[in-house]
């Protein structure tokens, strides 16, 4: 059975339609991208499996039906989400920002040891555990995201443009990060990037959307080698 399973799904912002019945499924502990350029949906995507857009169509969870759920609950199911832009809580502390991550958890010892484990990931953010968030630098900020969202202890993550404003070398350092969680905690990613080859290297399987529709689906390894996406998203 499919983690994650979209059919037909639709989408809008108010009477304007960005989703038209796109398929997509992932299983457990796997990594799935979604590439396409600016305006595809691929942001919409995650906001519907997130409950934050009007939909129609079919989104099952762990082969329940979350069309219909609140935020809120979707994220109690073990969905968290990475926005674009970070979300960051700006005003808060490092440790404020992570603990929030956890507000749905009721094991407090478990949510001590998650806390030391994402510094044991992120040793720079153990650095700056008391440290006003928003005096971070961009990366800092991104990975302070990611590990709040692990903070939910998910089953499913969905990361909008991780690797967005961050330097060559913190994206890799951040995706051999995310590629060890994916490891070692068998939490699967459901990934949105512009770096099509970043993307592509972590992923199992990749779609392509244009225009909010899924117009080539498969293994990273075959879209990898498909000359329309090398030539357009690849640069070669």
């Amino acid at each position: 059975m499919a983690l994650l399973e979209v059919k037909r799904l639709h989408a809008s912002y108010g009477h304007t339609r960005v989703l038209h019945g796109i398929d997509f499924a992932m299983d457990e502990g796997s990594i799935t991208a979604l590439l396409g350029a600016n305006g595809a949906g691929k942001t919409t995507t995650l906001r519907a499996v997130c409950g934050m857009v009007r939909t129609e169509g079919e989104l099952r969870f762990g082969g329940e039906s979350i069309a219909k759920r609140r935020t809120e609950d979707i994220a109690r199911l073990g969905i968290a989400h990475v926005p674009d832009g970070r979300g960051t809580f700006l005003n808060l502390s490092t440790e404020e920002n992570l603990r929030l991550g956890a507000y749905t958890r009721r094991d407090r010892k478990a949510v001590e040891a998650d806390l030391e484990r994402m510094y044991g990931y992120f040793p720079r953010l153990k650095e700056r555990r008391r440290q006003q968030a928003g005096t971070l630098s961009g990366g800092e900020q991104q990975m302070l995201a990611v590990s709040r969202a692990l903070m939910l202890a998910p089953r499913l993550m969905l990361l909008d443009e991780p690797s967005f404003g961050l330097a060559p070398l913190l994206v890799r350092e951040l995706f051999l990060i995310l590629r060890r969680i994916n490891e070692l905690e068998r939490v699967s990613l459901l990934l949105v990037e512009q770096n099509a080859a970043m993307a592509l290297d972590l992923a199992d399987h990749a779609y392509l959307m244009e225009t909010g529709r899924v117009v080539l689906a498969g293994k990273s390894s075959e879209l990898k080698s498909n000359d329309a996406v090398r030539r357009s998203y690849l640069g070669y």
